[in-house]
């Protein structure tokens, strides 16, 4: 067994194609017109072709129960970036427990999109404010060989 892609239905394949890769930089890969294979092990297919696929059962966009996880390690440009596009935004920056900042957004098909920053960004941000290594691992909440792993050159 192996892990192949994660799979999505959208109304429009070329909206989708254009969000996907205007907003998060992703390239088509293989275009099979219902179809399409981007970079990063994600795919796209058209609504009715997933309907045939699943028996005509109702897909239900909009659910809020799962979400696409990427890293950006260039945050604060990433989120000039967006300014530059019409987004839903689930909720604005947030900074998580463990120091990682995150934005979540609907791509056109109301599908979570997650953009977090690098964690090895955020071990060397924490550093670069003077913080020691154990003490960025205190704030991460994570064991020292983790934070010292993204310290090595």
């Amino acid at each position: 067994m192996k892990y192949v892609c994660t799979l999505i239905s959208v109304k429009d394949m070329e909206i989708s194609k254009k969000f996907y890769h205007d907003v998060l930089g992703l390239e088509v890969i293989s275009d099979l017109g219902a179809n399409v294979a981007l970079t990063g092990g994600f795919a796209l297919q058209t609504m009715d072709t997933w309907q045939d696929f699943i028996a005509h059962k109702e897909v239900r966009l909009q659910n809020n129960a799962a979400e696409l996880v990427f890293e950006e390690r260039e945050m604060d440009a990433f989120l000039e970036h967006l300014k530059c596009f019409d987004i839903k935004y689930v909720h604005d920056i947030v900074e998580h427990s463990w120091g990682q900042r995150v934005i979540r957004f609907y791509d056109p098909d109301y599908h979570i999109i997650e953009v977090g920053e690098d964690m090895e960004m955020v071990v060397k941000r924490f550093i670069a404010t003077g913080m020691t290594e154990l003490q960025v691992a205190e704030r991460m909440n994570v064991p020292l060989e983790y934070v010292q792993g993204y310290l090595k050159d």
